[in-house]
């Protein structure tokens, strides 16, 4: 059981909640998907690391025009640095996502023969990619069970009281233990729907939201005075 700094132990979240979300979930969401548009690994690879700080219709803007002129490792690997900062200037933080797009694209051919690899250790040991990238291709370009703890998955899960950690890389831990392992890479993808369309970070539809019975700060939310108003 995880422990966060010298607090408590972590109460782990009852079987039949856990259970009563998964299935709210599968109502709302059934064919949840990656938005990111791609063709294979290295595509998703690199729309990854371009999607920080960036939506996935910007980045999706963006992709056809890179993979145009660098369409794989390869040419990538040999691109200049100023001529992709341009092509992808509009997703921001763009110096730094060319440098760790071209820096993976060397390691690539350099380490793995030009393929993008299919393991956890392998992919994070590429210049620009975390676990968050990592479980992003592995379960969406190989189909290895994944948690991507994003921005609206850290949220989410800590509202909805299935995890108490800040850090995702504990995050991920704690849901890895919690979720059953085949629903990971579709978890994350109905938890980033939900968190765009119901739960966004500024003000969150708990009196529209389906999984409102079964979250904490929904339930906090809807018996306090701006939940009472919502009332007939």
């Amino acid at each position: 059981m995880a422990a966060r700094g010298a607090d408590k132990a972590w109460s782990r979240p009852q079987p039949q909640r856990v259970a009563a979300i998964l299935a709210e979930l599968d109502k709302l969401y059934p064919a949840a998907q990656c938005a990111l548009r791609f063709a294979d690994a290295w595509q998703l690879l690199v729309a990854t690391i371009l999607s920080a700080q960036c939506t996935d219709e910007r980045v999706n803007m963006v992709t056809p025009e890179f993979f145009a002129r660098w369409p794989g490792p390869a040419q990538a690997a040999a691109a200049d640095q100023a001529q992709v900062e341009e092509v992808i200037r509009s997703t921001g933080f763009f110096r730094n996502k060319a440098k760790a797009i071209i820096g993976a694209a060397r390691a690539v051919l350099e380490r793995h023969g030009g393929q993008v690899p299919a393991a956890m250790d392998d992919l994070t040991g590429l210049p620009g990619v975390g676990r968050k990238t990592a479980n992003v291709v592995l379960g969406n370009a190989f189909g290895v069970p994944g948690i991507t703890v994003d921005t609206h998955v850290k949220r989410l899960a800590g509202l909805l009281g299935l995890s108490d950690q800040a850090d995702p890389d504990k995050i991920e831990q704690q849901l890895m233990e919690i979720i059953p392992e085949e629903r990971w890479t579709l978890f994350s993808h109905q938890m980033i729907l939900h968190g765009r369309q119901v739960c966004p970070a500024r003000k969150p539809r708990c009196g529209q939201c389906a999984l409102a019975p079964h979250c904490p700060h929904g339930q906090s939310v809807l018996a306090g005075p701006e939940g009472q108003r919502r009332k007939p």
